[in-house]
């Protein structure tokens, strides 16, 4: 079995289940342009992504198509509302304190996502656990986003490990990891990582 230096965390869908408040908070902002987006396009085609990404291709496929910078204008207002309902109660895993301490003994570790780095610290304070990471790594502070390996190799260079362990559950995240040259632990939901990362990791 391996032996991993560090854990390369991505955030939403594998930390906490934040997706479907992203989904909820961009329909709600997006809704006053006659712009609808729905559960099913957002979970098939967004998830991974960063989020200019994501407003080019809702603008490409528009009828009729739109300017992407109209939508990307309402940015401040969804990263507002996000923040605002996931500020009271963020959807961490109640395990999940707890394994990240076990790991940081003995590990480095990173959060690398493509929400911007101002919507994922918030949350990590808020669920108090901030203080497990040694870095963390937003779609802001990247030119190209998953599924190019910059952000996980980034990550690995900020932590000085040449021996990774990416946990990711996007298609995007885990070609991101790939790219890199780091093993991939692929999940399904935050409530798959501690008993999976315990059994790879910790040998538990």
């Amino acid at each position: 079995m391996p032996a991993f230096d560090s854990i390369l965390f991505d955030f939403d869908g594998v930390l906490l289940d934040s997706e479907p408040v992203h989904c909820a908070c961009w329909a709600a902002v997006l809704a006053p342009l006659g712009v609808t987006l729905t559960w099913e396009f957002y979970s098939g085609h967004c998830i991974g992504i960063d989020d200019r990404e994501m407003l080019r291709m809702m603008a490409t496929h528009s009828e009729p198509p739109r300017d992407w910078n109209e939508l990307w204008a309402r940015y401040p207002a969804k990263k507002q509302l996000f923040q605002q309902r996931m500020a009271a109660n963020p959807a961490f895993h109640p395990a999940m304190d707890g394994l990240l301490a076990e790991l940081h003994e003995r590990h480095r570790l990173a959060v690398v996502s493509s929400s911007g780095s101002s919507e994922i610290e918030p949350l990590l304070v808020a669920g108090k656990l901030r203080r497990h990471f040694d870095t963390v790594v937003g779609g802001d502070q990247v030119r190209r986003q998953k599924p190019d390996p910059e952000p996980y190799l980034l990550a690995a260079s900020r932590l000085g490990v040449r021996a990774p362990l990416v946990v990711e559950d996007s298609e995007a995240g885990i070609a991101a990891g790939r790219a890199a040259g780091f093993e991939v632990l692929r999940v399904h939901s935050p409530d798959e990582v501690p008993e999976l990362v315990r059994r790879l990791v910790l040998r538990i």
